[in-house]
């Protein structure tokens, strides 16, 4: 069992954003593969943030089938329970997906899309960056099981270092950050229908229904952790993602979940 531990402190930077009322540009997804990465726990390093606008998604062709930082804003403030959430209309996917094509060693494998802060992480207002108790578990065993995704709607100034220093294994095969949400009612949301994986296929694990409200069914809802260092959400999921490992469809698996 693993402990939580600071894995980087990060120096404060003044994160300005502001987000147009009537969004009309796209703003292009900033995936990236990735490397091998320093073992170091204890890396320093800087923000620094820029504006970005809000998203509006085009439709495809027709021919197409710790710190002084102000933390990574928690993603969607508070709110609401899954069972709570309404089903909002997804856009129409773009003509250029989120993520490459599926690598050779993930053929055949289902998406799962892993959010950050919150859930595998906490950043404090004061110096810290947390990780979660398991983390380190947890995530060796979703890149045995799964091709992984991070997708956070923070900024990836933030984000990609933190990414760095907690995965040190690989596992996560792109990252997707705040410029590849959808801007919609206040909220970042992480639209499944852009990755270019069969959705039948693809798992969102994260601690804010909001940031899938486009897709609740395909979604694992987690706990927002903080603190807790006797937490074990992470380790007590391991044997259900086994399960949705080997699904040919993972809607049923997760419905028969949401049931119980």
């Amino acid at each position: 069992m693993d402990s939580t531990s600071i894995i980087t402190q990060v120096a404060n930077p003044k994160e300005e954003e502001s987000i147009s009322s009537s969004p009309d540009k796209v703003s292009q997804s900033n995936s990236s593969l990735k490397k091998h990465r320093s073992r170091s726990i204890f890396s320093p390093f800087f923000c620094c943030f820029r504006n970005y606008n809000d998203y509006h998604v085009e439709p495809p062709p027709a021919n197409n089938k710790t710190l002084s930082l102000p933390p990574p804003p928690e993603e969607n403030g508070s709110p609401p329970k899954c069972d709570q959430v309404q089903v909002i209309p997804i856009p129409s996917p773009p003509a250029k997906f989120l993520l490459p094509e599926v690598s050779i060693a993930d053929y055949g494998k289902n998406c799962v899309v892993i959010d950050l802060d919150e859930t595998l992480v906490h950043s404090s207002f004061k110096v810290y960056v947390l990780k979660r108790p398991h983390v380190d578990e947890f995530l060796q065993k979703m890149g045995e099981l799964f091709e992984c995704v991070l997708f956070t709607a923070s900024l990836a100034k933030y984000a990609d270092p933190v990414a760095d220093l907690l995965d040190q294994w690989g596992v996560f095969r792109a990252r997707l950050f705040r410029e590849s949400c959808v801007f919609h009612r206040g909220n970042y949301v992480k639209d499944l229908s852009r990755l270019g994986r069969e959705l039948s296929k693809v798992i969102i694990i994260d601690n804010s229904p909001a940031s899938y409200i486009f897709h609740p069914e395909n979604a694992v809802p987690v706990q927002s952790w903080f603190d807790d260092l006797t937490d074990t959400e992470l380790l007590d999921l391991i044997p259900m993602f086994e399960g949705l490992g080997k699904e040919e469809d993972v809607y049923s698996l997760l419905q028969s979940l949401r049931n119980r």
